[in-house]
């Protein structure tokens, strides 16, 4: 099979827009939290594409896509360490695709980065940096790499060495599963395990910038494109109905959050604008390769005004989910994932028909089968995981540190520096109060 030079840089391209999406949600995450934390958080993010890039290269694409002898349906093999063999053009998920490997290395190695990222919103305020970047590292390794396997291994032309999920026909085309129901179990697991922020449903603990929370909101949608489009593997018409399907959901989702938000508190914000359209991101990306553009209307607006009312449930329950990891991304998953079941067509990557289409209730409990499974492994594991660290490193920071700060705490840093405004805001209102009183005199 040749080269399609035009595929190839396509997906080169949808790699780099995945890429963006870290860097856009430490800004998203980082407008969210108070100014005293807004680096820890913008470094919570970044520090997954330094950890995850090297562990990705020296083994987890192997275990997540290796299609050998050694190869299960739980976990890949060892055939594919160190990248060794993919500079050959060869079988991309069972398909001869016209890329090369390594081109579709990078390109999943780009979900592998901003995974875990997600996960960092869950316990913002409150964690050591170095006991993050353990987890990082232990997490992607013993969670995200078998998970990735399950969903997207399709194994060799054969189908051997296929994912069990995978081939058991659960539908998700590049992530509702894999990547948000994943990470969203795996930031409720850790909100437990640390406990609540000290003045939690006590202080305020508002956006410090809700700019960059739009910011932020903004490259996840621009940067989604090629999470979702370039999951087709080809500049083609499977990526031009995953690419409108994205920008349909997320408009609608954004359109759902804030028809909730007039009706329950009476007015629209910036912020449920945000969030509206992160969760439409989130929904659409396991169903946008099987549903028509009227669907992804219907998902959009179904995951908008759910997950407007799901980020609550920390409250009820007594967790401390920081920026609602759990009520739009957990929560988000599960929607986008369960609804392929009711509104699939058919007409996309998959013949598979949903309920609504005439196709049953089959793929339905497929689907279920396969958000449950993930759910409860990456519940579990990361709940072990992070108690294991939490009593041998410690993953909280100190009560003192944390009330002081936590940017300076962990990074000797300040993200604003107030002190040269309020000294000179200083010196303005002393010589205005003397100056009034000249006037008085």
């Amino acid at each position: 099979m040749h080269l399609n030079t035009g595929d190839t840089a396509w997906v080169l391209m949808s790699s780099a827009l995945v890429l963006l999406m870290t860097p856009g949600l430490a800004f998203f995450y980082g407008g969210m939290v108070r100014s005293k934390s807004v680096l820890n958080m913008l470094m919570m993010s970044m520090l997954t594409i330094g950890i995850v890039t090297p562990l990705w290269v020296l083994y987890g694409f192997s275990l997540s896509f290796g299609t050998g002898s050694h190869s299960s349906g739980l976990i890949g093999d060892l055939s594919q360490l160190g990248l060794s063999d993919t500079l050959n053009l060869g079988a991309v998920n069972g398909a001869d695709y016209p890329i090369p490997l390594l081109v579709f290395a990078a390109f999943q190695l780009m979900f592998a980065v901003i995974t875990p990222a997600l996960i960092s919103g869950a316990i913002a305020d409150r964690a050591k940096f170095s006991a993050w970047a353990v987890f990082v590292g232990v997490w992607v390794t013993i969670v995200y790499f078998p998970v990735a396997h399950w969903v997207f291994g399709f194994g060799d032309k054969s189908g051997n060495g296929a994912g069990w999920l995978a081939h058991w026909g659960v539908i998700d085309f590049a992530g509702g599963t894999a990547v948000h129901v994943d990470a969203g179990a795996a930031g409720l697991a850790l909100a437990i395990v640390l406990g609540k922020r000290i003045g939690w449903r006590r202080d305020p603990m508002r956006p410090h910038s809700l700019p960059f929370v739009m910011l932020g909101a903004a490259l996840l949608w621009f940067g989604w494109f090629g999470f979702n489009a370039g999951s087709a593997l080809g500049a083609n018409g499977l990526a031009a109905m995953a690419f409108m399907n994205t920008q349909t959901a997320t408009a609608t989702a954004m359109l759902g959050w804030l028809i909730v938000e007039k009706y329950r508190d009476g007015h629209m914000t910036t912020l449920g604008a945000a969030s509206g359209a992160v969760t439409g991101l989130v929904a659409i990306t396991p169903s946008c390769s099987a549903l028509t553009p009227v669907g992804s209307i219907l998902l959009g607006l179904v995951a908008g005004a759910v997950c407007a009312y799901a980020v609550g449930l920390k409250y009820r329950f007594g967790f401390d989910d920081s920026l609602d990891v759990v009520g739009v991304h957990l929560v988000g998953g599960v929607i986008g994932s369960l609804l392929i079941g009711l509104f699939a067509s058919g007409k996309g990557q998959s013949t598979v028909e949903g309920l609504f289409y005439g196709g049953g209730l089959t793929q339905f409990w497929k689907q279920c089968a396969g958000v449950f499974a993930v759910l409860g492994y990456s519940l579990v594991v990361s709940a072990i995981l992070a108690f294991v660290i939490d009593k041998t490193l410690g993953m909280r920071v100190t009560e003192d540190e944390e009330i002081a700060g936590i940017d300076q705490a962990e990074h000797a840093e300040t993200a604003y520096d107030f002190s040269g405004a309020g000294g000179g805001s200083a010196k303005v209102a002393v010589a205005a109060a003397a100056e009034s009183k000249k006037v008085d005199a």
